[in-house]
């Protein structure tokens, strides 16, 4: 779906940013969760919250219906030019992804900013490794008219405990093949109100992840982290994290969803 050329301007604006700080978990009762999710409002840079340090995030609001959707927010670092999304955070990044389509990117996103980095929890139904892909990685990138794609990149990882982790290869410096294994690289079709599946790989748009590449047979946990070689202006460098879902999953305790 195109959209107009002044939209493509300000998703331009959209990035995130250098280096590789390693987050530090939130504590319990700090945990960001779907249960406390508003109405996201509109687009805007937020509130000011310093460059990385991690933040108190809120409460666990109960229990909610299962969905393939991340829960909630375990850590998180922004690095410098972060702000985008951070007044509708965590809400931005749990639930479904808001996309765009082909030749624009969605604002319903959270910049991680330069080196930024955050790691998010299913608490109800988690990837496992099954037929093809596993799991997928919504970001806001988009097809310039006449040209390439615009992607803001960000390396993943993954684990069942959120101790012991295991990281996709991202070749962040390949443009010309289309940055292998980074996250950022696609554009979105999935929105809540356009009927296209979020768990379809073959429809959803996003970049996808089969865990058997890095020899996980179940992941709770995924981390994603700026690969620092983005586009890094004004509130919104770098990576710009929509939302992740799970393509092959089973309820936490092994069951059948």
């Amino acid at each position: 779906m195109k959209r107009p050329l002044l939209a493509l301007g300000a998703l331009l604006a959209l990035g995130a940013c250098t280096g590789d700080p390693e987050p530090a978990p939130l504590p319990d009762e700090a945990f960001v969760d779907a249960g406390a999710r508003e109405d996201a409002g509109a687009p805007d840079a937020g509130p000011d919250v310093d460059a990385g340090t991690d933040a108190d995030a809120g409460v666990d609001a109960g229990s909610r219906p299962v969905d393939p959707f991340a829960d909630r927010v375990t850590a998180y670092q922004f690095g410098d030019l972060a702000g985008f999304g951070q007044d509708r955070f965590p809400d931005v990044v749990l639930g479904p992804p808001v996309g765009a389509g082909q030749n624009a990117g969605s604002l319903d996103v959270l910049s991680l900013g330069q080196g930024g980095s955050i790691t998010l929890e299913f608490t109800d139904l988690v990837a496992v490794d099954g037929p093809g892909v596993d799991l997928l990685v919504f970001e806001n990138p988009f097809q310039k008219y006449g040209g390439d794609i615009f992607a803001e990149t960000a390396s993943v990882s993954v684990s069942d405990d959120g101790v012991t982790w295991f990281d996709f290869p991202c070749a962040a410096t390949d443009k010309d093949g289309g940055y292998p294994g980074c996250a950022g690289t696609h554009p979105v079709y999935s929105a809540p109100d356009n009927g296209v599946s979020p768990i379809d790989p073959a429809v959803a748009g996003g970049d996808g992840y089969d865990l058997a590449d890095v020899g996980l047979p179940r992941a709770r946990f995924v981390r994603l982290t700026d690969t620092g070689l983005n586009s890094y202006a004004g509130t919104s460098g770098g990576f710009d994290l929509d939302a992740l879902s799970v393509v092959n999953g089973q309820l936490v305790d092994g069951g059948a969803p």
